[in-house]
Formats: C-alpha cells, structure tokens, sequence
C-alpha cells in the first residue's frame, strides 16, 4: 500500500477569542497614562492674596513709579503730578532724584493683572537709578482669618 492516503483528522474551528493580550496592553496603557498624566500640567493659574497689611509711615512723600497694562511708565514724585516717561527718562529722573534725597522712600504700583515681567523690569530699572529700597503697593483688601 504504497501509494495509500491516510484521512486527516479535520480540525474544529475555535469559534472563542483570547482577550488576555488584550488586557495586558490595556494595564500598560492604563500604567503609562498614570504616570504621565501629572507631568502635563504646564502652568498654574495663581491669585495673589490680598491683606489688611500695614500702611507705611513715612514723613516723606515717596516716589511712585506706575505701571499701566500696556506697559508704559508713569512717575509721580513728590510734589508734582503723574507723568508719563520712557524707560530711560525714569531711570535718569530718578537717579537725580535719588541722589539728592537718599531717604526716600520708592514704590512701584500695578494693576492687578499686570504682566510680571513689566513690574520686574520696572524694579530693574530702579535697581539701575540706585535705588537701595523699592516696595509694592498694593490696594486693601479683606485679609483671611
């Protein structure tokens, strides 16, 4: 019997899916978004607290360096009123002033939601004019308790 074939047993077909491997790659994704979930948070919105804070006594009318949102400076000294002035003109006006009455004292004032970086460029420039001292102004407001 040479040439003799031999009946094959046919397979039944599976008619049921494995879901394992679906899992594990579920628990992975579910394990990579965990962890990457907390580093996407790029910025964090931040309201400044508002206080009853002292009021600062001085016999001197400081000078006021303003600075309004479209980023221009205004300067209000002692006995004058506000105007508005250049970086650099701020600077060298303040510098003279400075120089001529050591004591007094130096505020920067800026709306709420102004730039950052403008209130700090301010400073920089009050740094420059040789200013030793500069402080904040801020408007009262009800402080928590």
């Amino acid at each position: 019997m040479a040439g003799a074939i031999i009946p094959r047993k046919k397979r039944k077909l599976k008619s049921e899916i494995n879901v394992v491997p679906y899992i594990d790659v579920m628990l992975v994704l579910l394990v990579i978004f965990m962890v990457t979930a907390p580093m996407l948070t790029l910025a964090v919105d931040v309201d400044l607290p508002k206080t009853n804070a002292k009021s600062v006594d001085s016999k001197v009318d400081p000078i006021i360096v303003q600075i309004d949102n479209d980023g221009r400076y205004f300067l209000k000294l002692q006995d004058s009123d506000r105007e508005q002035l250049s970086p650099d003109a701020l600077k060298a006006k303040v510098a003279v002033f400075v120089s001529q009455n050591r004591d007094v004292p130096v505020f920067v004032a800026a709306p709420g939601d102004a730039d950052y970086q403008r209130v700090l460029s301010a400073m920089v420039l009050l740094q420059q004019a040789g200013v030793p001292k500069v402080g904040l102004m801020s408007q009262p407001g009800n402080a928590a308790k």
